[in-house]
């Protein structure tokens, strides 16, 4: 029995989604701990392409998949999910569990969050408006509504009859919009989702837990990357939760002693979307041929990427806060063109003094200090085994390891399943 945690190392999309996907053929079930349908994880094998919000990926290879309590849950959006994967005959109904006390997105979150964004002018978060941090703030404020809170209708009405009228005060005296939320309405709709969903809830920390008693591999998988962390990210351009390997004891309801392994996905650069510090971005051709070359378009939005070369500060740091077991690097593929190849191993700042660890408050007008590398020039998509790797390729990867502290156990060259090496197997399931 392994439990493996996949995290993201940088500011999410470094293809996680393929990652669980891959190492879903050794699970025996795979839980979703924290975000929202903010998140998209895509996975391609053979000709099929899927894009996963909400769902584990581990659905796509029929094992069992939680969504557990550390998650928001957009109802909507989730049955645009079931309805995509029953048109392949992916048995949702078979493989998919919901943690009954998974907090919901409701409709006036939505509205907050697109507003709130437009009244930051300048200064937006770069929120994907889908309703997150509302929710998520709702939930701290001990005002959210849970899967469970769904089951009795007196009790539903109640509850909103407490919240809805703090919530159409805040439309009309705060925002100045005419819209106005309906209790009837609302209780309508999601005793509706309800009914649709109510085979699905189940206590999912108690079935996890079963799992690992029963000696089960578990693999929990996480969305966006360790610096969207609310904690530990970069602040206040984050998103609403905890990304890091710990949230998995919160959002999943297992204790940090049965964790094995934490395996950090690493992009072979930096990439991040919406608003926030980004030492590395460029902002010239380079930028661009990443953009392209790596098809850099969120999954959730479609929004270009801003683009940047490796960041060692910043992964020896998710390192560190997630106490990484190994790395997983993906993209390397999008490099084969280049001549040369930079990664950064600190920052100067505008006073002329060097930080290698990031600052907790990340000061404007500090530029990367960098290393350049000979490229491979020479495609890698074909090749599966790691000796056949160029020697170019293999130093690239040795010195990422030796200066974010972390060995290197799977090397992604393109976007299929199929196009994955692993280095070193003991680091997964072991």
């Amino acid at each position: 029995m392994t439990c493996v945690v996949i995290v993201g190392t940088q500011w999410g999309d470094e293809g996680k989604g393929k990652l669980v996907d891959f190492l879903t053929e050794g699970a025996d079930l795979v839980a979703r701990y924290q975000g929202g349908n903010n998140a998209g994880h895509t996975v391609k094998f053979e000709d099929q392409s899927f894009i996963l919000h909400l769902i584990p990926s581990g659905i796509l290879r029929n094992k069992m998949s939680v969504i557990g309590n550390g998650t928001v849950v957009d109802p909507e959006a989730l049955l645009q999910e079931f309805e995509g994967l029953q048109t392949v005959d992916i048995s949702v109904e078979k493989y998919l569990k919901i943690s009954e006390t998974a907090h919901l997105i409701m409709p006036y979150h939505r509205v907050f969050d697109k507003l709130r964004e437009q009244a930051q002018g300048d200064n937006k978060i770069g929120t994907t408006g889908r309703g997150i941090g509302p929710a998520y703030t709702d939930k701290v404020a001990r005002s959210g509504i849970r899967f469970t809170d769904l089951k009795n209708p007196a009790h539903l009405r109640n509850r909103l009859e407490t919240l809805i009228p703090e919530k159409n005060c805040l439309m009309k005296y705060f925002f100045q919009s005419p819209v106005q939320f309906s209790v009837d309405q609302i209780v309508e709709e999601y005793r509706g989702y309800y009914e649709q969903f109510k085979s699905f809830l189940c206590d999912s920390s108690l079935l996890i837990n079963q799992a690992i008693d029963n000696n089960q591999n578990v693999l929990f998988e996480g969305a966006q990357g360790t610096f969207l962390d609310v904690d530990h990210g970069t602040y206040p351009f984050v998103t609403s939760s905890n990304t890091m390997a710990g949230g998995v004891c919160a959002g999943c309801g297992v204790g940090p002693s049965k964790i094995d392994k934490v395996i950090g996905i690493v992009k072979a650069y930096t990439t991040r979307v919406g608003s926030g510090p980004f030492p590395t971005e460029l902002l010239d051709d380079m930028g661009g041929f990443l953009r392209k070359e790596g098809s850099e378009f969120g999954a959730t939005t479609g929004r270009p990427r801003r683009c940047g070369w490796f960041d060692a500060v910043l992964v020896r740091q998710a390192v560190r806060l997630n106490g990484l077991t190994s790395l997983a690097i993906t993209k390397l593929d999008v490099l084969d063109k280049l001549e040369t190849i930079k990664m950064a191993v600190g920052y100067q700042s505008a006073d002329g003094k060097t930080h290698t660890e990031l600052p907790p408050i990340y000061e404007e007008g500090m530029t990367p200090i960098y290393e350049e590398h000979s490229g491979w020039q020479c495609p890698t998509k074909d090749i599966t085994e790691y000796d056949d790797l160029p020697k170019a390729l293999i130093d690239y990867l040795n010195r990422m390891s030796e200066l974010v502290g972390a060995p290197v156990s799977i090397i992604s060259v393109g976007p299929k399943r199929e196009e994955t090496i692993v280095s070193d197997p003991d680091q997964i399931w072991a």
